[in-house]
């Protein structure tokens, strides 16, 4: 049984998703703002967070930052009414794993569910081997990636996105297939987040290094290779 802490003010939208979630197995506790919400994620183990972004006192995008801070590594959705590329990126940046727009299906709430469950415990196989690009090394298990020996720090969502590049060396990928591997479901292809966070991406694994491993394939997509 999954257990879900859901933070959310509105009454009838906690009342919805506590009934439909309950009634397909979860276990779900809900804090009606950001504070109260951040002492019981402290205080108790969770399988998914969902917060809603606009809270009484702390709003969701302080309190994703404030349990990221804390090394709460907990998969965290976030739900808001904005659903702009700029604020979607500003949610993922605070430490989010996902997101989803008011007002939403309760179907394709429960698929990102089952979805961020899955990157929280993932197939063992799946994550045993060294990914190498050029001198770009990345370990799954530890979650370090380093390029020439150097350090390199990623967001959740970014290393994400580069484990599935890496994963598909030399592979064509369109912005499509990226959207539903990494981010684990259909997004608003309209948006441009892919592009966003590969930008992202590649400052940090290309800055100060000559070889150019990320590169974009015009009308196709993005691919990552050693030359």
């Amino acid at each position: 049984m999954l257990s879900v802490l859901l933070v959310e003010d509105e009454i009838s939208v906690g009342n919805l998703i506590n009934k439909g979630l309950s009634e397909r197995g979860y276990k779900i506790s809900i804090a009606p703002d950001g504070d109260i919400g951040y002492e019981m994620a402290t205080k108790n183990e969770f399988d998914i967070m969902i917060l809603d972004i606009m809270l009484p006192g702390m709003n969701g995008l302080e309190l994703c930052k404030r349990l990221r801070n804390n090394k709460i590594d907990t998969p965290i959705l976030m739900l808001t009414a904005l659903s702009s590329t700029e604020n979607i990126v500003t949610g993922l940046d605070s430490g989010a794993d996902d997101y989803i727009t008011k007002p939403f299906k309760f179907a394709e709430l429960e698929a990102r569910i089952r979805s961020l469950a899955r990157r929280k415990h993932p197939l063992q196989t799946e994550e045993t081997n060294v990914l190498r690009v050029a001198d770009l090394e990345m370990n799954p298990d530890s979650k370090m990636v380093t390029r020439n020996g150097k350090r390199i720090s990623l967001t959740s969502t970014e290393f994400r996105l580069l484990e599935f590049l890496m994963k598909n060396k030399g592979k064509v990928l369109s912005r499509m297939t990226i959207l539903e591997n990494v981010w684990g479901i259909d997004f608003n292809i309209s948006t441009n987040v892919v592009d966003v966070y590969i930008n992202y991406v590649r400052k940090k694994i290309e800055t100060s290094f000559e070889q150019k491993l990320l590169h974009t394939v015009v009308g196709m997509g993005y691919v990552i290779k050693d030359s």
